[in-house]
């Protein structure tokens, strides 16, 4: 088989840009090792920046989350027994959307199959070969036998553990990562909303998260050892460590529900700032990761595959390569600075193991400057709805 772009990975990188090479007249394949059904049933976080959410509806795959999102204009900080709201559409005039990642998925793939895309799930040995020439391919099983797709680019969006980023030569790779020392205890249960917005909490027991999915689902998240169980925790246990971090000294209080699911999930920054070498391009997960607190995950990778994608559009109708070179040191400029806004976020409502009372006060007076500067909180909603990186357009 033969295409124009290989895309390694079904993620929320690897189907967007296979759907917007689509709205610009270029072929694309897309491998996948997981099966359909897995990669739209797998729940995780969706924060939609203003900036994403209108390439979404720009790009006719925003119905369903205009629908169903929920628009929030702010979210509260809690903090000291208080909670204070930060009010997003006031400080920058956008907004963001809670739409669970698998949702986009589903209307990605969606998308896709109405198009007539080739999307092979449950493939398998997938590697990578001739990307330092101009025939490069992608080898693969699906099915019970051995395939090769043939194609001009090689785009791997197949997330931090894919084979992607390991077929560029270590010596010329230079990465950056740190590990942090706590993970966060999931939670989703039955129940209504405990609040109309999202809530960060900071806490001296450590920082919680309250969040939704639906009208009828919630997501939580609290602070934890990241090499706990969730076998140490019973329901009770984890309702009553919710409340202690994130009920207020002024009456507000979470709502307890049925718990249907339990995880624990590490946190760590990476960043890979070799995102391309030869025809191989890096976007998503497979190029860099962000802790959760930030929100910019699915954002990032939706910045990334719209670069990436204008650059392959002047490469087939224009003949040009200056924005493929320039593929990476466009991309970095965003990536560092969401990479700096989620550290941020993560030193100031975490509970820092060893932190002296000092440094403990020193997170409280932060939030209380964030929380009553017009200033500090435009440069806080700023970086959080995405108005501090690059706008994103398509221009098809």
């Amino acid at each position: 088989m033969r295409t124009q772009v290989g895309i390694i990975g079904a993620g929320p990188a690897g189907l967007f840009l296979s759907h917007l090479l689509h709205l610009r007249g270029i072929d694309s394949v897309v491998l996948e090792t997981r099966t359909r059904d897995q990669i739209e049933s797998t729940i995780r976080a969706g924060v939609l920046e203003q900036g994403t959410m209108d390439l979404l509806t720009q790009t006719g795959v925003g119905e369903r989350m205009k629908a169903e999102g929920a628009l929030h204009h702010g979210f509260e900080l809690a903090f000291e027994g208080k909670r204070r709201r930060i009010d997003l559409t006031d400080l920058t005039g956008q907004a963001i959307t809670v739409y669970a990642q698998h949702e986009v998925i589903k209307d990605l793939v969606a998308a896709r199959v109405a198009a007539g895309a080739e999307l092979r799930f449950g493939v398998s040995d997938t590697s990578v070969h001739g990307i330092d020439t101009d025939k490069p391919s992608i080898r693969y099983c699906h099915e019970g036998a051995e395939h090769e797709l043939q194609c001009d680019f090689v785009i791997g969006c197949d997330g931090s553990q894919g084979v992607s980023r390991q077929a560029i030569p270590q010596a010329l790779r230079k990465d950056f990562e740190r590990v942090y020392p706590f993970g966060w205890f999931g939670i989703l249960c039955e129940g209504p909303p405990s609040s109309d917005e999202l809530i960060y909490a900071r806490h001296e027991r450590g920082f919680a998260l309250i969040s939704t999915r639906s009208p009828n689902v919630q997501r939580m998240y609290f602070q934890c050892d990241p090499k706990d169980s969730v076998d140490n925790w019973s329901d009770d246990r984890i309702w009553a460590e919710l409340h202690a971090r994130a009920d207020s000294d002024e009456g507000h209080k979470i709502i307890d529900g049925k718990i249907f699911q339990k995880n624990i999930v590490g946190m760590r920054s990476f960043v890979s700032t070799t995102m391309q070498y030869g025809r191989l391009f890096l976007a998503g997960d497979a190029a860099h990761i962000v802790p959760p607190t930030g929100a910019k995950g699915l954002n990032l990778a939706v910045a990334d595959v719209n670069v990436l994608s204008k650059a392959l559009d002047a490469f087939y109708k224009e003949n040009r390569t200056d924005l493929l070179d320039r593929y990476s040191e466009t991309a970095l400029k965003r990536i560092w600075r969401a990479e700096h806004f989620s550290y941020w976020m993560t030193s100031m409502l975490h509970r820092i193991e060893g932190a002296s009372p000092f440094e403990q006060q020193l997170q409280v007076a932060e939030l209380e400057y964030v929380t009553t500067s017009r200033t500090a909180a435009t440069v806080l909603a700023e970086n959080y709805v995405g108005a501090a990186g690059a706008q994103m357009q398509v221009n098809l």
